[in-house]
C-alpha cells in the first residue's frame, strides 16, 4: 500500500531530515541476518561495503560510525517470525546504537502491529503507527493512466480507453503497485481497444487478491521476458539489482534472443528487455541500482518454482526437489548441504553463500564441479576458501564467473579450459610475496588465445590491461586502463579491432613514435564506447607538436558521453574538440575532465555543448578564458546543462570570455548546482549566481569582496567555504540574508583582511532575515561579532580552526558562544598554535556533547566542562595538559571522568 514509497519521499527529502548526522536505509524482509543488516548500515554510512568480518567487529565499527551522532533509521519490510528469537537478533542490531545522539529517530515498514509492538518495548519507547489503506478510486484512476498513457501524445483523445480503465480499476483494491503495473502492461497495448477489454474482462483481474492481478502482468509478457523477469526470484527479498550485471546473466544463461540487427549487441538487447521490465514497474529505481516489490519478487519465486530453489540458513536441502531443477542458491554453514549439490548434476545457474568453518570445502567443490558440467553461472560468496580448485576446468559450457570475498593465492591455470567464459568477475585479494605492483598474471594465470568470448574482466586492485595480446579479445567491453609499450602485444594497435569497449582509458601514451600510430586504435568505429580516458604518463614530454597530433588522432566517437584528459602537453586543443556541431565527435558529452595539461591555452567552446553536466580542469596554468573566440561567433549558450563546474590551479585565467563574447541570456550556467574555484589569482569576478546553486567554494581568490550577483529569491545556497582568500575585505552576507536564508554550512578561514560581513544595522526583534546556519567553520573569533553572524539562529556545529595568533578568546567572542550554550552539540578547536586558554563559560554548555582539540601545542589545562559532554578528544597539545588528564594517574582526570568516551594519547 505504499509504505516504502512513503518513507522513501522522506528519507530523500533533505528539508525535512536536515536535523541528522547520519541516514541509513535498510532493508530486512524475511529470515533477515544480524550481520547483513549491520553490513548495510555501514554500507549506507561509508559508501562501500564492509569485508567479511565478525559480528563484534561489524558492531564495534557501527558504533564508532554513530557514536554522539544523531541518525535516522529506516527499516524497510520487518516481517513477523518467532518472537523470542527475532527478539534476541534485533537486540545484537541496536546494541551498537546506544551510543548515538539525544534524537536519534528510526522508522520501520511492517505489515503486523505485532512487529511494531515489539520494536516498541525493545527501545522502551511509545510506539507510534501510520497505518496506510490504499488509495481513493480516483488516485487509483490517477495513477494508471500515468503509466498506461506514458508516451501518448494526447491521452485525452483517448476517452473509450479512460472508460476502460475506470473499470479495471474498481478491480484494484485500492492498491498503488498494482495500478503500476496494470498502468504498465495496458501501455504495451498499443492502445488497441479490444486488447485493452481483454485485460478487464480477465478472470484474475476479477479476483480481490493482488497476487492474481500481479499474475495477469506476467502472463502478457512476452516469452524471453519471461525468463528474465522469472529468474530475478533467484535473489533475496529486497536485493539491489545492478541493471549491467543482471543483463550479463541474462545472457549467460541464454536468455537473450539475438536480433537481426548486426549493429545491435547482447548488451544492447538485454538493455531493452531490462527497460521495458522497468517500464511496466517490474523494477522500481533505488539510489543507484534497482529494487522488486516483495510481492513481484513472491510472484518470479512461484512462476519458476520447478526451475528454481533458493535455500537459506536451512540445516537440510527441502525433501523433494523437482528433476526439472536449473537453478539453485544455497546460503548455509553447513558442509552437508553442498555435498549434496553433485546430485542435481543439469543446473544452469549456481549460486554459494557459505558462512561456515573451511573443513574441507574445496573437497566439497571438487566434487560440485566434476557434477555439475552443464553449470553456465557460477556465484561464489566465501571467506573461507584459500584457492580455487583445478577442477573448475571441468565446466565448459561456463559463461559467468564470479568469486567475491576470497583471498586466494592466485585463479586456476585450468581456467584456460574454458573457452565460452564472457564473464569473469574477481572481489577478493591475491596473497603475493612478491614486492611491488600485482601483475594480472598474479591473479589470472591464463592464455589470451583460449577466450575469444571473453566480455569483461573485473579484478579488484588489479590490472587487467598487462595482459600480452589484449587485442584478441574482440568481445571485450570495459578495459580501465590499457599501458602502452613499444612491445609486441602491448601497442596500440592492439585496440584495433576492440569495437565493442564501452569503456576505455589509455595510458602511456608519450611512447606512441608518431601520430599516424595513434589512428591504429580506430577509437572513432568503436560505436558503443561512452567513456573515454587519454593519459600521458608524466609532464616532462616536451614534443608539443607530436601530443598535438596524437590527440588529433585519437578522435572518438559519437556516442561518447564522458572523456578525461591528463597530463596532455599539448598547447591547442584536439581538431576534434573544436567543432561542436551535430556532427562532432563530442556533441553528447556530459562530463569532461582535464587535468596537469600545462601548455594547454585555448579551450575548445565548450559552452556550447548542449548535454554537458560536468566540467573539470585542474592545473592548466596557461588558460585564460573558459570561451575564446570561435568561427566568428560573438555570443554563446553559456553552459546550458552544466551542473558541476570545478576550477583548480589555471593561473591565468582572467575571465569567464575572451574580451567581445557575451552569453546569450547574460547570464552564465543557468543550471549550475556546485561551483569550486580555487588557486586562479588572475580571476576578476564571480560570475552572476544562477537560480539553482546550491555550494560555492572559494578557494585562494584575490578579490576584495563576494558579490553575489543573482536574479534568484531567495539565493538557494546550503553550502558557502571562503577559504585563504588573504585581500578580501567583505563578504555581503548582511546584505543577502533574506535571499540566504537555505545557509546551512559556512566557512570562511584565513581572510585576515575580513572586517565587514556587510552592512552594520540594527536587527529588530521582529526580522525573519536571520540566518540558519548550522554548522560554521572560522579562522577569527572577530568574525562572530559581524553581523548577521551576531544574530545568527543556530548553531549546531562550530569549529575555529588554522589561527596561529590567537591566544585566548575576547569576551565578545564568549558572550557570542553564550547564547548558543543550549543548542551547540560539537565545538573543534584545531589548528591553533598560540591559543593558550578556552573559553572560561564551557562548563554551562548543557547541549554539548562533542568536544575536539587538536593541534594546540601551548594549552596546558582546561576549564570545567559540562555533564552533557560524550566524547573528548585531544591530540598535539602541551605536554604538562597529557600529565594533568591521561588516564594512568593524572592529577586532574577526575574532573573528566564523567565524559563516556575519551581520546588522550599515553
Amino acid at each position: 500500500m505504499g509504505k516504502t514509497t512513503l518513507l522513501q519521499h522522506v528519507y530523500k527529502d533533505d528539508e525535512i531530515t536536515k536535523e541528522f548526522d547520519l541516514k541509513m536505509w535498510v532493508c530486512v524482509s524475511n529470515n533477515f541476518d544480524v550481520k547483513k543488516v549491520i553490513a548495510d548500515m555501514l554500507e549506507c554510512l561509508k559508501k562501500e561495503r564492509p569485508r567479511w568480518e565478525t559480528l563484534v567487529a561489524l558492531q564495534g565499527r557501527l558504533e564508532e560510525e554513530v557514536m554522539y551522532k544523531k541518525f535516522l533509521l529506516v527499516l524497510d519490510d520487518i516481517w513477523e517470525e518467532e518472537e523470542e528469537r527475532d527478539r534476541s537478533k534485533w537486540e545484537n542490531v541496536f546494541a551498537p546504537l546506544a551510543s548515538r545522539a539525544f534524537g536519534s529517530k528510526i522508522l520501520v515498514t511492517t505489515r503486523t502491529d505485532s512487529v511494531a509492538l515489539m520494536f516498541a518495548n525493545l527501545i522502551k519507547k511509545k510506539k507510534e503507527i501510520i497505518k496506510l489503506k490504499g488509495l481513493e478510486k480516483d488516485e487509483c484512476l490517477q495513477l494508471l493512466n500515468s503509466h498506461a498513457f506514458s508516451g501518448v501524445e494526447n491521452p485525452n483523445d483517448h476517452e473509450n480507453l479512460r472508460v476502460i480503465a475506470r473499470d479495471i480499476v474498481k478491480k484494484l483494491s485500492s492498491s498503488p503497485l498494482a495500478a503500476k503495473v496494470i498502468g504498465g502492461v495496458l501501455n504495451s497495448l498499443d492502445l488497441d481497444e479490444r486488447r485493452w477489454r481483454t485485460v478487464l474482462e480477465s478472470n484474475l483481474l476479477g479476483q480481490t487478491s493482488v497476487d492474481s492481478i500481479l499474475r495477469l502482468s506476467y502472463i502478457v509478457l512476452p516469452n524471453p521476458l519471461k525468463s528474465c523477469f522469472a529468474f530475478c526470484g533467484m535473489f533475496a527479498q529486497d536485493h539491489k539489482f545492478d541493471k549491467e550485471d543482471l543483463i550479463r546473466m541474462w545472457i549467460a544463461l541464454g536468455f537473450i534472443q539475438p536480433s537481426l540487427d548486426q549493429e545491435e549487441t547482447m548488451e544492447d538487447i538485454g538493455g531493452r528487455y531490462f527497460d521495458v521490465l522497468a517500464k511496466k514497474s517490474f523494477f522500481d529505481k533505488f539510489d543507484k541500482g534497482y529494487k522488486m516489490h516483495d510481492l513481484l519478487h513472491k510472484l518470479a519465486q512461484s512462476v519458476f518454482k520447478q526451475e528454481c530453489l533458493r535455500v537459506e540458513d536451512s540445516t537440510k536441502l527441502p525433501s523433494k526437489i523437482p528433476e526439472t531443477l536449473r537453478h539453485l542458491s544455497i546460503k548455509t554453514t553447513n558442509l552437508d548441504i553442498l555435498r549434496q549439490i553433485e546430485k542435481f548434476k543439469h543446473l544452469h545457474s549456481l549460486f554459494l553463500f557459505y558462512e561456515g568453518s573451511n573443513q574441507d570445502l574445496c573437497g566439497a567443490l571438487i566434487k560440485i564441479f566434476k557434477a555439475s558440467r552443464c553449470l553456465r553461472l557460477l556465484y561464489i560468496h566465501t571467506h573461507e576458501l584459500e584457492m580455487i580448485p583445478e577442477e573448475i576446468g571441468y565446466l565448459k559450457h561456463l559463461r559467468y564467473l564470479d568469486i567475491r570475498r576470497i583471498d586466494v593465492t592466485g585463479l586456476p591455470r585450468s581456467l584456460s579450459n574454458l573457452y565460452h567464459l564472457q564473464y569473469i568477475i574477481y572481489e577478493g585479494w591475491v596473497k603475493s610475496s612478491r614486492l611491488g605492483r600485482l601483475e594480472v598474471d598474479d591473479v589470472l594465470p591464463i592464455d589470451i588465445k583460449s577466450f575469444s568470448n571473453l566480455r569483461l574482466v573485473t579484478l579488484l586492485g588489479h590490472c587487467f590491461s598487462s595482459v600480452r595480446g589484449i587485442g584478441k579479445l574482440n568481445f571485450l567491453d570495459e578495459l580501465e586502463m590499457f599501458d602502452l609499450r613499444d612491445e609486441m602485444g602491448y601497442r596500440i594497435d592492439e585496440l584495433k579491432y576492440l569495437n565493442y569497449l564501452c569503456k576505455l582509458g589509455i595510458n602511456c601514451l608519450e611512447n606512441l613514435k608518431d601520430a599516424e600510430e595513434a589512428r591504429n586504435a580506430q577509437l572513432c568505429e568503436k560505436r558503443r564506447l561512452a567513456d573515454l580516458t587519454l593519459c600521458w604518463s608524466d609532464t616532462d614530454s616536451r614534443n608539443i607538436d607530436l601530443n598535438q597530433n596524437v590527440l588529433d588522432n585519437l578522435q572518438p566517437p559519437k556516442c561518447l558521453r564522458n572523456l578525461s584528459i591528463k597530463r596532455y602537453m599539448g598547447a591547442r586543443s584536439a581538431i576534434w574538440m573544436n567543432n561542436v556541431n551535430l556532427l562532432s565527435s563530442i556533441q553528447k558529452i556530459e562530463e569532461i575532465e582535464l587535468s596537469d595539461c600545462m601548455e594547454w591555452e585555448t579551450l575548445p567552446p565548450f559552452g556550447q555543448l548542449p548535454f554537458l553536466k560536468s566540467l573539470r580542469l585542474s592545473n592548466m596554468p596557461k588558460v585564460k578564458w573558459l570561451e575564446s573566440k570561435f568561427n566568428g561567433n560573438d555570443k554563446y549558450r553559456a553552459f546550458p546543462l552544466l551542473e558541476v563546474l570545478y576550477i583548480w590551479g589555471l593561473e591565468a585565467l582572467e575571465d569567464w570570455f575572451e574580451a567581445g563574447i557575451a552569453a546569450e541570456d547574460g547570464c552564465l550556467f543557468p543550471c549550475l548546482i556546485e561551483l569550486t574555484l580555487s588557486h586562479c589569482p588572475k580571476l576578476k569576478e564571480l560570475p552572476s549566481l544562477p537560480s539553482k546553486l546550491m555550494r560555492l567554494q572559494i578557494n585562494k581568490i584575490r578579490w576584495t569582496t563576494l558579490n553575489f550577483c543573482s536574479n534568484s529569491n531567495p539565493i538557494p545556497l546550503e553550502i558557502l567555504l571562503v577559504l585563504f582568500c588573504p585581500n578580501i575585505t567583505s563578504l555581503p552576507l548582511a546584505d543577502e540574508a533574506a535571499r540566504l536564508a537555505g545557509l546551512r554550512f559556512l566557512a570562511i578561514l584565513n581572510c585576515p583582511n575580513l572586517v565587514s560581513l556587510g552592512r552594520h544595522r540594527e536587527v529588530e526583534a521582529t526580522n525573519n532575515c536571520h540566518l540558519m546556519v548550522r554548522n560554521l567553520w572560522i579562522s577569527d573569533p572577530s568574525v562572530l561579532l559581524m553581523e548577521p553572524l551576531t544574530s545568527i539562529a543556530s548553531v549546531k556545529t562550530l569549529f575555529i580552526t588554522d589561527n596561529d595568533e590567537l591566544v585566548s578568546f575576547p569576551n565578545e567572542a564568549e558572550q557570542w558562544l553564550m547564547k548558543f550554550r543550549s543548542s551547540l552539540y560539537e565545538l573543534q578547536f584545531e589548528r591553533l598554535k598560540s591559543l593558550q586558554s578556552l573559553p572560561s563559560s564551557l562548563e554551562s554548555f548543557s547541549s554539548l556533547q562533542k568536544l575536539c582539540i587538536q593541534h594546540v601545542p601551548m594549552l596546558r589545562e582546561l576549564p570545567n566542562l559540562p555533564s552533557s559532554l560524550e566524547s573528548l578528544s585531544i591530540a598535539g597539545c602541551h605536554p604538562e595538559l597529557y600529565e594533568l588528564y591521561r588516564g594512568d594517574g593524572g592529577s586532574d582526570r577526575h574532573k573528566i571522568a564523567h565524559i563516556p568516551y575519551i581520546d588522550i594519547p599515553p
